[in-house]
């Protein structure tokens, strides 16, 4: 299983993004997604996730500005980021969650500058 992001870039304060990643391969079944962060020179953090129920979480500071979605018939997660800060700016790593075992895609860096 290989996990593929894509969606960032440089953004202005106030503006959008919406990530995408993409689990290629066959013959499994994704039981929760997660999109994680790291800032520059900080660890990584968990942004939001959601489970093969739809059931949704999200860390503090992105309540009401990202919303988590997944397509389970493409294997697909996506991450559409409202009202951007400079405080978002970050590398950007999905997760998916297979019968436990963990894969990390390659990570898309986001930058919100003005």
């Amino acid at each position: 299983v290989q996990l593929q992001a894509s969606g960032g870039g440089l953004v202005q304060p106030g503006g959008s993004l919406l990530l995408s990643c993409a689990a290629s391969g066959s013959g499994f079944t994704i039981y929760a997604w997660g999109w994680y962060r790291q800032p520059p020179g900080k660890q990584r953090e968990m942004v939001a996730r959601i489970l093969r129920s739809d059931t949704t979480d999200y860390v503090d500071p992105v309540k009401g500005r990202f919303s988590i979605f997944r397509d389970n018939a493409k294997n697909t997660v996506y991450l559409k980021m409202d009202s951007l800060k400079p405080e978002d700016t970050a590398v950007y790593y999905c997760n998916a969650d297979i019968l436990g075992r963990f894969y990390w895609g390659q990570g898309t860096l986001v930058t919100v500058s003005s």
